[in-house]
């Protein structure tokens, strides 16, 4: 895990039945306390669903491990979690995930509501469009000396760098609201 890169972490807790409503306000403080820490970045929440085998689950996101560490170390989050023994049944499972990881579903750790498909090409076909156009411009003495095979390659090797490291969080960030409308986004229990 690198620990310079944005971190999420899955956390499922199953609820004891008739203390939902106590657990989503737990829910509301605890994220109120947990947003003015450093590197914070948000919080999905997942009721419980088949996709969630019947838990609740926070997503909890920090910008680099450090920051997130220091959010669980911290004695507001410790004194939070003495609260889950009268509303929570059993262990709560717990999966981090960075980088590359948080790109990919996994069946242990659920992801929100992903962006509508079409947007989603839409965003990826402008962002590669500038990318390749670009990168030609820049590299193209070198790009011209080479024979077609490492050409693609460099060409591949470049926009995917780019993309998962620097333009793809930064769009992402940028077209957040357009992305992820209110109607589809998990931030808060309604």
């Amino acid at each position: 895990m690198n620990k310079n890169e944005p971190i999420t972490t899955s956390i499922a807790r199953r609820i004891k039945i008739g203390k939902e409503a106590k657990y989503e306000e737990w829910v509301h403080q605890i994220i109120a306390v947990g947003s003015k820490f450093s590197g914070y970045l948000g919080v999905d929440i997942l009721k419980p669903s088949p996709g969630t085998h019947g838990e609740y689950v926070m997503l909890v996101k920090f910008d680099n491990y450090i920051n997130q560490r220091f959010w669980e170390d911290s004695s507001e989050r410790k004194y939070f979690l003495t609260q889950l023994n009268e509303i929570t049944e059993g262990e709560a499972k717990i999966i981090k995930v960075s980088g590359l990881e948080s790109w990919f579903s996994l069946p242990e750790v659920p992801m929100p509501v992903p962006p509508n498909k079409h947007k989603m090409a839409l965003v990826i076909t402008v962002v590669v469009f500038f990318l390749v156009l670009i990168s030609n411009v820049v590299f193209k003495p070198f790009l011209d000396q080479l024979p077609l095979i490492p050409k693609v390659a460099f060409l591949c090797i470049t926009q995917v760098l780019l993309m998962t490291y620097i333009v793809m969080p930064i769009v992402t960030k940028i077209l957040k609201n357009w992305l992820f409308p209110k109607k589809t986004r998990l931030n808060n229990i309604s």
